[in-house]
């Protein structure tokens, strides 16, 4: 078979607009086994400098392509089988390019249950068939042909001519080229209908807008497509894909003309007709619906990704001492304070918000454990009570100032909202009990706020992705690729950052290149028994951890005050020696301070242009630039790069807010219609994608300047403008 795997990097590359030769590499790469991160950073010269997500969809494709062949393999098999495969359907299967264009040439030889079809040819009527698909023009007519055709199974003209019909209409069905065009034409063409099922539960309206809804398929938006399919899903709409009478008669018409001067025309009118209704429409909206669904999939799930990665890569806010606050009503607010590790010093819980209503108490309790521990900073969950609880703590810290006033030395003291999705599945996991197993399962959720605030990609990896909750319609997408997306963000972004191995959880090394659970664990237990690592290279006295491991993951691993100053620097131990001679080179050590490194570094590529010293060292000049790079900030930590959260001293109310009023906010989530920003108040605001200058592209977490456009207190709704864009008042529609 023409298919093999030369032929994978000219597809991936004409599909990807991608060097070939880059492909290729990029292909062998990850057919030996190197991990992603691994490749995007320490094999640049072999792949052109493709970056991680780049690699990322040559490997996908890869996949597909492997996965359509193999397919193709299995159906040239069953047709072979069957004595059915003729060289004009091999050379139409071989060059078959998606999984849909296959299955479609499939269609007429898919084993099938017993159809009205399959009863006509047992009982002979094929050749009836194969005259009205002919349309002869000379010869019998249909009911004269027909006698020659009755049987006991078959007693009247009618009966063998309706036999016949049915098998015509499974041919026209079966018609991988009537199939292709009519799908084209519903894609571009077809109307989606939704009414409501009479009597259905939809008591909050949820899907209100969808009761009588009505739109051209091309004219639909993925998240219209999900809510749809969950309406769906929960008895609530009833969803229909009606396409044009022209399109499907014209498609069929196309392959299986009928001859105005046959007396078989009629025949094959009826037999195109009852194939359209009973066969051909319906495959077609099954094929319809689960294309939308899949693209909308594949749409929420990458703004889930991107989401998920600005969360991960909020900076982390070190040298505090921090009070977690998991906010509630009836079970009142768990409380914990951790020191600038992370190790938790103390907890409780405290009733100020109905029915206790302990406000007095609430407050002096976390006055005395502000006092006892000296804290910096609160960080409150934003669930429920949120609010209620931000209000409590800004009075707390409105009486601290109050009474510290003239006191110099007075430490400042500030709170932050972080996203605690997710807080309550680490509580529960059997890592948090491994981690806090004299705690409460109620009271760790309080730990891991406090920690998210102190390194958030540090805690967050404790959690399943999927948990976090930064998109829309996560429980309703493809759960596999969701979890493979997913998992794919969390190791980009922990091999972006880096990971102390003298520090790190397993759950964290669980994410490095090349480690998985089971190396991480036996990390840890390692470091346990004997120590901190001195130097990456002791890593390889770890059980298990092979040849191959210690190459993907050591690049990312640092070995921060250890024996070998590399060792804290993302320069891989393979380009050591490089390393070493740029230094002598420059006439500089790890030691020398970092305005020096770069002063003498720069002026070394002054004299000496980087392409000309990457042949003198005998190196890529890709891999030198990131030496340079390192030799200046050593594991520098990206997440620096992005400004730190807001931190506040004071709370707003819906009261405070007027039309015009610029604020400071962080965007919480962003979704297909705009993106919702946390402004100080109870309710996030919504920047609408209308108000979203053009080219600009928010993330989770990003701090950014809005507008107020609208204040609607009774619905708890707060419409956001960009700063100097005409603000448009549609939030209180």
């Amino acid at each position: 078979m023409a298919t093999d795997t030369p032929t994978y990097p000219a597809r991936i590359a004409r599909k990807l607009t991608l060097g070939e030769r880059n492909v290729a590499a990029t292909v062998q790469l990850l057919d030996e086994g190197n991990t992603l991160p691994f490749i995007a950073r320490y094999r640049k010269e072999m792949t052109g400098g493709l970056d991680e997500e780049q690699i990322r969809a040559i490997e996908q494709l890869l996949a597909s392509l492997r996965a359509l062949d193999e397919r193709r393999a299995t159906i040239l098999a069953s047709i072979r089988e069957q004595g059915k495969l003729t060289a004009e359907l091999e050379a139409h299967l071989l060059a078959a390019e998606t999984l849909t264009a296959l299955e479609d040439l499939y269609q007429p030889y898919r084993p099938k249950r017993r159809t009205r079809a399959s009863i006509a040819r047992e009982r002979g009527l094929q050749p009836l068939a194969d005259l009205i698909l002919a349309q002869p023009r000379k010869g019998d007519r249909p009911e004269t042909a027909a006698q020659a055709f009755l049987s006991d199974a078959v007693p009247a003209i009618d009966d063998a001519l309706a036999g016949a019909r049915d098998i015509v209409a499974e041919t026209i069905s079966d018609h991988a080229e009537v199939r292709r065009q009519t799908r084209e034409k519903a894609m571009r063409f077809a109307t989606l209908t939704a009414t409501r099922v009479e009597g259905s539960a939809d008591d909050k309206g949820v899907y209100s807008l969808y009761y009588d809804y009505s739109s051209r398929i091309d004219r639909l938006k993925p998240y219209q497509v999900l809510a749809l399919n969950r309406g769906e899903t929960q008895k609530v709409l009833r969803v229909h894909i009606e396409i044009p009478e022209r399109d499907w008669q014209q498609a069929i018409r196309n392959v299986f003309p009928d001859h105005p001067l046959s007396p078989w025309a009629e025949q094959l009118k009826q037999a195109a007709e009852d194939s359209a209704k009973r066969l051909l429409l319906p495959a077609i909206e099954r094929d319809v619906r689960a294309t939308l669904s899949e693209q909308a999939d594949g749409h929420a799930i990458h703004v889930f990704g991107t989401n998920l990665r600005g969360l991960l890569t909020q900076p982390p806010l070190s040298g505090h001492i921090v009070l977690g606050i998991d906010p509630g009503y009836r079970t009142g607010c768990k409380i914990a304070v951790v020191d600038s590790s992370g190790k938790v010093l103390e907890t409780g819980t405290i009733y100020p918000h109905p029915p206790q209503k302990q406000q007095r108490e609430a407050l002096a309790t976390l006055a005395a454990l502000l006092l006892r521990h000296g804290v910096t900073l609160i960080s409150i969950g934003n669930g429920t009570a949120s609010r209620e609880t931000e209000q409590l703590v800004a009075e707390l810290i409105q009486r601290k100032e109050e009474g510290g006033k003239g006191n110099k030395e007075q430490i400042a003291l500030h709170y932050l909202i972080v996203n605690e999705a997710g807080a309550s599945v680490y509580s529960a996991s059997s890592l948090a009990r491994a981690e806090l197993p004299d705690l409460d399962v109620s009271l760790r959720g309080a730990v891991s706020i406090a920690r998210r605030v102190q390194d958030p990609l540090a805690e967050l990896v404790k959690i399943d992705p999927k948990s976090i909750g930064v998109g829309l319609y996560q429980h309703d997408v493809n759960q596999k690729e969701l979890a493979g997306a997913l998992d794919g963000v969390v190791e980009s972004v922990v091999n972006r950052v880096g990971v102390d191995v003298n520090t790190a959880s397993p759950a964290l090394l669980t994410h490095v290149a090349g480690i998985g659970p089971k190396l991480a664990s036996n990390i840890v237990a390692h470091r346990d028994e004997n120590g901190v690592f001195a130097t990456r290279a002791a890593l390889k006295k770890v059980t298990g951890l092979g040849p191959k491991a210690f190459e993907q993951s050591a690049g990312f691993l640092r070995v921060r005050g250890g024996d070998e100053p590399l060792d804290s620097s993302a320069i891989h131990p393979e380009s050591y020696a490089v390393a070493r001679k740029v230094l002598k080179l420059a006439g500089i050590t790890m030691a020398t301070s970092v305005p020096e490194r770069q002063a003498t570094l720069d002026a070394l590529r002054q004299r000496r242009p980087l392409s000309t010293l990457a042949t003198e060292l005998e190196t890529g000049e890709p891999t030198l630039a990131d030496i340079f790079e390192q030799i200046v900030r050593p594991g520098r930590d990206p997440r620096e790069d992005v400004p730190p959260p807001i931190l506040r001293h004071d709370v707003l109310s819906m009261e405070d807010l007027a039309v015009g009023m610029t604020l400071q906010g962080t965007v919480r989530n962003v979704v297909d219609f705009g993106a919702f920003v946390d402004i100080g108040v109870k309710q996030d605001g919504l920047l609408h994608r209308s108000q979203i200058p053009h080219g600009e592209r928010l993330s989770v977490g990003d701090i950014i300047d809005v507008e107020i456009a609208s204040v609607d207190p009774e619905r708890g709704r707060i419409g956001l403008g960009w700063p100097g864009k005409q603000v448009v008042d549609w939030a209180m529609g």
